[in-house]
């Protein structure tokens, strides 16, 4: 029987953030003149910008015109690491500005807005997680990248939704118990998916948690020729009836490999843009949310990813306000959980192409 940490905690949303509407409202004249600003002063400052999919277009877009990077936490963690700018941009949430900083502690890491952040993370404070892992010495701690620096220093491994299974796997075959957190749906995932031993946090992603299984279903028999792509942080009963699995990256390579014309898609509504670049002859439909019938909490957007715009990022590279400082020693730290995923990922790749070759 898997033991659970239960934390009920409430999340105080950015009020500026409001659910079904893009983060900024701008004119096509204004947009075209921030792009022009911000292009100057990247490359006045040596710097380059990596976003998250689930940041507003524009985001995306001058990040990859100004030769920045636009993907999932962990590329943008290796590509960060791997750039030569001195200045990263981070448009995303504040981990994904803590994890930049803990691989490149030498950089100046710059964020359009710190009070971005993420349910995930708050719902697992470090004293509390400190606590209960201090219960259970005898287990090896595995996080999922949407936690704090804090909370990756205490841990002794980082993982992605991409490649959680695999290190859990990996763990298990070595006879590991895991404490794990702390999104609970990508928990039971994985241990339905490993068999592990697992201790699991209570923690849920506001977005994914909002995908209804019912309404799911309904769509589904509305759109009979349609696949459904679901990221494991969503409910069980979605998973269920979902025809692919997996992270931002592997749903985004799903709607290009698939053979369907049609896909109800349920994960964060701002990965769209690049689902529609790499497949646009594709229809894409929203998976539903608690909105249909009734108030959600995010429908289908995360409100903290919202808070990334072109106006906060002209700003903060006029200003230089809003950099990420991350404690020597917490930095030393979670570097030892992070550099662990980054190895064991650059391993498994080596060895599947010298499989290939």
């Amino acid at each position: 029987m898997t033991t659970s940490a239960v934390l009920n905690r409430s999340y105080e949303l950015p009020k500026e953030a409001i659910p079904q509407t893009v983060s900024e409202e701008i004119g096509v004249e204004e947009r075209d003149a921030l792009t022009s600003k911000i292009k100057q002063l990247l490359k006045e400052q040596n710097s380059t910008i990596v976003a998250h999919y689930y940041t507003d277009p524009d985001c995306q877009i001058i990040a990859d015109e100004t030769g920045g990077y636009v993907s999932d936490s962990l590329d943008m963690a290796r590509f960060g690491h791997d750039s030569d700018a001195e200045t990263l941009v981070v448009c995303g949430v504040k981990f994904m500005g803590e994890t930049a900083k803990i691989l490149n502690p030498e950089k100046r890491v710059l964020m359009p807005d710190l009070e971005a952040n993420c349910s995930l993370d708050i719902g697992c404070p470090i004293d509390d997680f400190t606590a209960f892992c201090d219960e259970h010495p005898d287990r090896e701690v595995v996080v999922y990248a949407n936690t704090s620096a804090a909370v990756k220093a205490r841990a002794d491994w980082m993982v992605t939704s991409g490649s959680a299974v695999e290190v859990v796997k990996h763990l298990h075959d070595e006879g590991k118990k895991i404490i794990w957190a702390p999104d609970k749906y990508l928990g039971q995932y994985v241990k339905e998916q490993t068999g592990a031993d697992m201790l699991i946090w209570q923690g849920a992603c506001i977005v994914h948690e909002e995908f209804k299984a019912k309404e799911l279903e309904a769509l589904k028999d509305s759109h009979p020729d349609a696949k459904v792509l679901v990221h494991p942080e969503s409910p069980a009963s979605v998973v269920g009836l979902a025809d692919y699995v997996g992270s931002t990256t592997g749903i985004i390579n799903a709607v290009k490999t698939m053979k369907a014309n049609k896909f109800i898609v349920a994960t964060d509504r701002g990965i769209f843009h690049k689902m529609k670049l790499a497949a646009p002859d594709k229809e894409l439909i929203e998976a539903p949310t608690a909105g249909r019938s009734a108030t959600c909490i995010s429908c289908a957007h995360c409100p903290w990813m919202a808070m990334n715009g072109l106006r906060k990022l002209a700003h903060v590279l006029e200003t230089g306000t809003n950099e990420i400082h991350v404690d020597e020693d917490v930095i030393s730290k979670a570097r030892v959980s992070i550099q662990r995923l980054l190895d064991f990922t650059r391993d498994k790749t080596a060895t599947i192409l010298a499989g290939d070759a």
